[in-house]
């Protein structure tokens, strides 16, 4: 085996050159209550890469058995983020340049995922050995660079990838897609096979057929970043759902241009398409982060300060933190989406300033609301790779790994992990994922060892590959990933996926993240959404044509200026729009998708329509999860959050 056990039984990972820097004997660590609470005697480490505890009554199993990287009671040094130590009467943090001046009794490590390490030195450990350890614990934390040691990014490079989910890097993994939703009359257009179109968006873009690459290459310059609306997954019932960035303003409008532009917006549907603004309901990165920072504060309670709250004020002040608030905002509007696009037969797209922040939450959510399959284990992976990854959320400037980008870091995918965490909690049986992968995956984006989360976009992940496609010559000076194909330089090999778990978590721990759920029949689509559903929506869509509607607010409403090429002021727009669209909206037609909403709201199902009979005893699978928002409804994540506490391990 790779991992050799030296006399202490510590496995180091040779190929990595991981050794031990530090170690104390007679060491106590404290349990969990998920771990059985009281305490357990070991030995403490301290290597290069991770704070290891080795319990003195550990089995011998065979070498291949546990994680490669981290073990139940191991410790990243990345994920560290201050060491407290306590003594008889006082209580200090470390720093490379400490000088302790008493023998410390406790050891505290407060990390990144909201964890809370606490180790107790026995009376007989040398004061030497307790001493230097934690003088190599801060040095190391703070010096550490996980992802910049080459023989770690060398021995991680090696992994097999996940076969049983779709990892959207490929034309065939999006045509997957497509098959898998029916949804036809969309292509996947590789216009952005260079990044030149857009920076941000992925390689692949699914847009109508009937656009061609020529005609759609014109049409990226109309949007923030590029960013135009694309294709991201189709309601079995019909609907479209689809994300963008905001209008460019001041660009001419050629007569060309504005039909593509209405060919992509409304995709396969001609006659309705649903503008859903996020930017206005839904909390900003900064009021993310705030409230995150309030969070932490309140659940970690800090013993190296004085500052507490009291138990009778607990509860207030989480509400005050405004983070169960922004929660209950983003599923409030998930959920406003997912009863649109039950209506059946629009394209309801998604508005964001860049589209890279809170439309990953919205669309990610409506998906796990009305798609079985993204509420499995593979599902919900393909989902995060989708909406996520490949579609530019800035993983790295937003987790801020190297504490040099303050202004841009706001935890906004934990705040789309809470937000599943929620719909778990009230839905448990629509889950094969349990809370168990949802705290893995939460923990494992605050360690900066994959590669999933050390970019902000395909293109800088491509670039930090150093992969070079044979037939593309490079430009300015970095080589550019064209082929996933092809080659990687072995300089610079690349990092893992997160979605190797074994990397991280024991099968025992591995089989945790899934428990058994009634099998889904695949509901067969209905082809371009020709069934009416609705009998408003239907009287609204044969009455007007290629009508647009903004949904903001909680309502619907028809400005002038929603469409730049529509509002009469963008040169060659105004003639084309009096000929080919003659009748505005009617607001007379407005209060009928109002009352859609409204019926989710009131009733189980909404008045009007046609459910499909279900089997005996068992719901409709495809019928949208919609979650009680109320305050009693809305619970602390406490696996999570309070896991930590001290006063929660007592």
């Amino acid at each position: 085996s790779s991992r050799g056990r030296d006399v202490f039984g510590l496995r180091c990972l040779p190929d990595v050159g991981e050794c031990v820097l530090q170690r104390a004997v007679m060491v106590r660590k404290k349990l969990t209550a998920k771990e059985g609470r009281g305490w357990l005697s070991g030995t403490l480490f301290c290597t290069h890469f991770r704070v290891a505890f080795v319990p003195e009554c550990v089995l011998l199993i065979q070498d291949n058995a546990d994680p490669v990287l981290l073990g139940d009671h191991d410790v990243a040094l990345a994920s560290i983020e201050k060491v407290v130590v306590v003594g008889p009467n006082r209580t200090k943090v470390v720093t490379p340049n400490s000088s302790l001046k008493f023998t410390p009794e406790e050891l505290l490590l407060y990390c990144r995922d909201l964890r809370v390490v606490c180790f107790l030195f026995d009376r007989l450990t040398p004061d030497a050995q307790v001493l230097e350890v934690l003088l190599r614990f801060e040095a190391q934390a703070k010096a550490s660079d996980s992802v910049g040691r080459q023989e770690m990014k060398q021995f991680l490079s090696n992994r097999r990838r996940e076969a049983h989910m779709n990892w959207f890097e490929s034309a065939a993994d999006w045509e997957q897609e497509l098959d898998r939703c029916g949804a036809t009359g969309w292509r996947v257009s590789s216009v952005n096979d260079r990044f030149e179109m857009s920076t941000s968006l992925p390689r692949f873009v699914v847009v109508p057929q009937k656009v061609l690459d020529t005609e759609l290459k014109k049409s990226f310059a109309h949007f923030n970043e590029g960013r135009i609306p694309r294709w991201c997954w189709r309601h079995p019932w019909g609907s479209d759902l689809l994300r963008m960035a905001s209008f460019q303003n001041n660009i001419y409008h050629e007569k060309d241009d504005i039909r593509n532009l209405e060919m992509i917006l409304f995709g396969c549907q001609s006659s309705l398409c649903v503008v859903v603004e996020l930017g206005d309901e839904l909390p900003s990165p900064t009021d993310i982060q705030l409230a995150h920072g309030r969070l932490r504060a309140l659940c970690l309670g800090d013993i190296s300060t004085s500052v507490s709250v009291p138990d009778d004020k607990w509860l207030s002040t989480l509400e005050s933190t405004r983070w169960l608030e922004y929660i209950r905002s983003c599923l409030k509007k998930a959920a406003e989406v997912a009863c649109l696009l039950r209506g059946g037969h629009l394209t309801v797209a998604l508005q964001e300033a860049e589209d890279r922040d809170m439309s990953c939450v919205v669309s990610s959510l409506v998906q796990v609301m009305c798609d079985p399959h993204c509420r499995t284990q593979y599902g919900f992976q393909g989902l995060v790779q989708k909406e996520w990854v490949m579609a530019g959320h800035r993983f790295h400037s937003r987790m801020n790994y190297h504490r040099d980008n303050d202004k841009e870091e706001a935890p906004v995918f934990l705040l789309f992990l809470d937000c599943v965490w929620q719909l778990l909690s009230q839905f448990p049986s629509h889950f094969q994922l349990t809370g168990d992968f949802l705290l893995a995956l939460h923990d494992s984006i605050q360690l900066p060892l994959f590669t999933s989360f050390m970019a902000n976009c395909q293109r800088e992940r491509c670039k930090r590959s150093q992969n070079l496609g044979q037939l593309y010559t490079p430009v300015n000076g970095w080589r550019d990933v064209l082929h996933p194909d092809s080659p990687s330089d072995p300089s610079d090999p690349p990092l893992p996926s997160v979605w190797d778990w074994a990397l991280q978590y024991s099968k025992h721990r591995r089989d945790r993240f899934t428990q058994p759920v009634l099998p889904v029949a695949r509901l067969q689509p209905l082809l371009n959404g020709n069934l009416n559903t609705n009998p408003d929506t239907r009287r609204l869509l044969d009455s007007i044509t290629g009508s647009v509607f903004l949904f903001s607010h909680g309502t619907f409403s028809c400005p002038a200026n929603l469409l730049p090429w529509r509002s009469g002021g963008g040169g060659g727009s105004s003639g084309v729009y009096k000929k080919s669209h003659r009748r505005v909206a009617s607001s007379e037609s407005v209060p009928g998708l109002e009352r859609l909403l409204k019926a989710w709201n009131l009733t189980e199902y909404p008045k009007g329509l046609d459910i499909r009979p279900s089997p005996p005893g068992q719901p409709d699978p495809h019928q949208p999860l919609i979650p009680l928002l109320m305050g009693p409804c809305m619970g602390l994540w406490r696996e999570c959050y309070v896991r930590g506490a001290l006063h929660a391990q007592v």
